[in-house]
């Protein structure tokens, strides 16, 4: 059998990571098994759609590396990928149901239904629709139609059935007829419902295999019920585990102890290979202890039969180290490009600077970031007028040997006309003879005289970058106030 996978993501907001790892494992499924993988737009939810949410999706996914071969963008041979151009086939269908008596009209309106459901709620019944409209006669039908009702399409859900399917991950699931109800599959605008949209579509366009988020389970059932109904084989269905924030609660998109949308660690400055390699891990194991891994090499490694039925711990420090990683091994050029955007944003470059001096900067603080808009801050020393000495910077100003040091060095700089870090290390060796002072006490005064930090990244560079005439500027106002 040809495995054939989709993700079909709503626009009614934007990429979230639940939604990104749910795409990651039906790309490394599809991959694995030399299949095919699409993507699919289910925006049927017309008055919840985001605008340029659908674009964003494309974007981000473009973003992240994972590639389809059909889509909405690129077409393919079931083609169209967007739900609302696919409206006369889904009426097609809907209208094969009616005719054969497994599905019907339903003119109940809004009040009516709640007031079902609060008489339901009050008796301790389980909610869900009473079938009031499954036998209504062509003289009540006509009626309500003078009324000028709106009517939806329900499906007729069999009574007294069990419903058995196979779950990839979780084994064996049932769920009991009765506690289902008659449902809708075609709203009153007319528009498809996801259950009845996403069916159609993933047996006309031959997907194999379901892979989604846990939270989907619930509609399985609903879905296999509809190709029974048609007399259409189930795809094979896998639900992955939800993702828990990390008190082990499950993760609402209002959560603000973790960053949830693909957008905002594109905005952090992340790299795609560290949230692709993160999230592969967020409810599979590749067993052993490797965790690094290249697409690739997750391609290589997936399995369904790895993939946990525990919900995940979204663990932001894991992320941000394992970013980390994957910047200090990425070319510094490219890390530049992440970088003006965060230096830009932040005020400290214009439109117009020396890329040259930037790519000193990236390269300087590359060993010590997790995430490109940390740069900012960690370099806002770089820009400012004004150093501020505090907490432990202003401590060391108040050492014995802070005079003769920056004297000295300030004496070296203010002739330096040849300003690299090459030219400052001999500086600082001149200064250590002329001085007796050296490690601590000749370097972090210089680094504090000049930076106003007691630690940083190298300091020879750190001292190019900050460039002469602000380097002597400094030293000459210690030495003029202390």
């Amino acid at each position: 059998m040809s495995v054939r996978v989709r993700y079909a993501p709503s626009p009614t907001g934007h990429l979230h990571i639940g939604g990104a790892r749910t795409a990651l494992f039906n790309y490394l499924l599809a991959k694995q098994a030399g299949g095919t993988y699409i993507l699919r737009i289910e925006d049927t939810d017309q008055a919840r759609n985001v605008e340029r949410a659908d674009e964003e999706f494309l974007e981000n996914f473009k973003w992240l590396g994972l590639d389809w071969e059909e889509g909405p963008d690129i077409g393919g041979p079931f083609a169209p990928y967007r739900c609302t151009e696919r409206l006369p086939i889904y009426q097609k269908h809907v209208q094969q149901l009616l005719t054969e008596g497994k599905a019907y009209y339903c003119y109940c309106t809004e009040e009516e239904l709640e007031k079902e459901r609060e008489q339901m709620l009050a008796k301790g019944l389980m909610v869900g629709y009473s079938g009031r409209c499954r036998h209504l006669t062509d003289e009540q039908k006509a009626n309500y139609e003078r009324e000028g009702r709106k009517k939806t399409v329900r499906f007729r859900v069999p009574e007294g059935q069990v419903i058995r399917f196979v779950d990839l991950v979780r084994g064996e699931v049932q769920f009991e007829t009765e506690g289902i109800g008659d449902f809708v599959i075609v709203k009153s605008d007319g528009l498809p419902t996801y259950n009845f949209a996403v069916t159609v579509d993933d047996h006309l366009m031959e997907i194999s295999h379901v892979l989604r988020g846990e939270e989907h389970l619930s509609n399985t059932p609903r879905q296999v019920l509809i190709y029974q109904a048609f007399g259409w084989k189930c795809p094979e269905f896998a639900h992955v585990s939800l993702i828990l924030n990390q008190d082990g609660k499950k993760l609402s998109k209002r959560d603000e102890s973790i960053v949830q949308f693909i957008e905002q660690y594109r905005n952090l400055g992340y790299l795609p290979e560290a949230i692709l390699n993160f999230l592969a891990l967020l409810g599979w194991s590749p067993g052993g202890e490797q965790e690094i891994f290249s697409l690739d090499e997750l391609v290589s490694a997936f399995s369904l039969d790895r993939v946990s039925k525990s919900g995940a711990v979204f663990d932001t420090e894991k992320l941000a180290w394992m970013n980390g990683y994957y910047i200090r091994q990425a070319d510094t050029e490219r890390l530049v490009s992440i970088a003006i955007p965060q230096l830009q944003r932040a005020g400290l470059i214009g439109e117009s600077f020396d890329r040259d001096w930037v790519v000193k900067l990236v390269a300087l603080y590359k060993e010590k970031i997790q995430y490109m808009a940390e740069l900012p801050e960690m370099a806002k020393s770089f820009f400012e007028e004004q150093v501020v000495y505090d907490g432990e910077a202003a401590d060391i100003l108040k050492e014995e040997q802070v005079p003769t040091v920056i004297a000295s060095f300030y004496e070296k700089a203010k002739g330096l006309y040849n300003w690299n870090a090459e030219t400052i290390k001999a500086a600082l060796k001149e200064v250590q003879k002329e001085t007796g002072y050296k490690g601590r006490q000749l370097f972090m005064t210089v680094r504090v005289a000049a930076t106003g930090h007691a630690h940083g990244p190298d300091l020879n560079m750190s001292l190019e970058l900050l460039g002469r005439e602000r380097v002597v500027t400094r030293l000459q106002n210690l030495l003029i106030n202390a």
